[in-house]
């Protein structure tokens, strides 16, 4: 696991080869202020954590990683919309699951703990982009949608898929499988059927974002192989622990 430590804080570094001037990271439950069931390092206003908490660990994050400007949080809610960041400022998060930006210093974020988080790019590094996909959102066409707004060539874009809840784990019914397989049969490759429950599957969702990029033309797609769900020390896991934390996953294109 290609990890770095700043501050008392555990990163993730993704391994893809994003140019030099993109950053990108991936925080771990490891440092931070937030209590039992919060542990450490919550990132995540809507959880139920301690508002003031969260403020300080947000505080952590860009202090540790010297971030050019707050992360763009967003209201994730499982939609199919992303966003096209210029800097401008809300009020409140907006309501989306992806943020793009081309101009430099704007961190693009997104908070998981079991859906995917993707961090996107090109060869020449001339956008960045977060996508939060669980498998609603990934069936909806939130992956999709995103791809289809970034500009360049889809030959040259680089997708990382950073840790999420893995096949073994994501335990789900027939409304999943058939989200997927309605409009593309081939979808059904990435479900393994429970061992001892009729109607109840495994899917592998990491599998099936590689796949729908694939389709969309995205052939450079790096996956990271971490678990959310298995790796109790590192992350946190909606569907191990219910009420738990989030971590984020940024990206942004540094000044050269």
């Amino acid at each position: 696991m290609p990890i770095f430590h700043k501050n008392d804080l555990t990163f993730i570094q993704p391994n893809w080869p994003a140019p030099a001037h993109i950053k990108s990271c991936v925080t771990t439950r490891l440092g931070g202020q937030s209590q039992v069931p919060y542990e450490a390092f919550n990132l995540a206003m809507h959880v139920g954590d301690d508002t003031q908490t969260v403020f300080q660990n947000r505080g952590m994050l860009q202090q540790a990683l010297s971030l050019p400007s707050t992360p763009f949080w967003l209201a994730q809610e499982h939609t199919d919309k992303a966003i096209y960041w210029e800097g401008q400022s809300y009020e409140s998060p907006p309501v989306a699951d992806a943020s793009w930006a081309t101009d430099s210093e704007l961190v693009c974020c997104v908070l998981t703990a079991d859906c995917l988080p993707l961090l996107v790019t090109n060869e020449q590094g001339a956008f960045v982009a977060a996508i939060h996909a669980g498998w609603k959102g990934l069936a909806d066409g939130i992956v999709s949608n995103t791809i289809q707004a970034l500009p360049g060539q889809r030959k040259e874009m680089l997708v990382w898929v950073g840790p999420a809840i893995s096949q073994p784990y994501f335990e789900v019914g027939k409304d999943v499988l058939d989200a997927f397989v309605k409009d593309c049969a081939e979808a059904a490759a990435f479900f393994k059927p429970h061992a001892s429950m009729s109607q109840k599957w495994y899917a592998d969702l990491p599998g099936l974002a590689e796949f729908k990029l694939n389709q969309l033309g995205i052939e450079q797609v790096f996956q990271s192989g971490l678990c959310s769900y298995r790796d109790q020390e590192w992350f946190y896991s909606y569907r191990r622990d219910q009420q738990t934390g989030r971590m984020a996953s940024l990206i942004w294109i540094e000044t050269p």
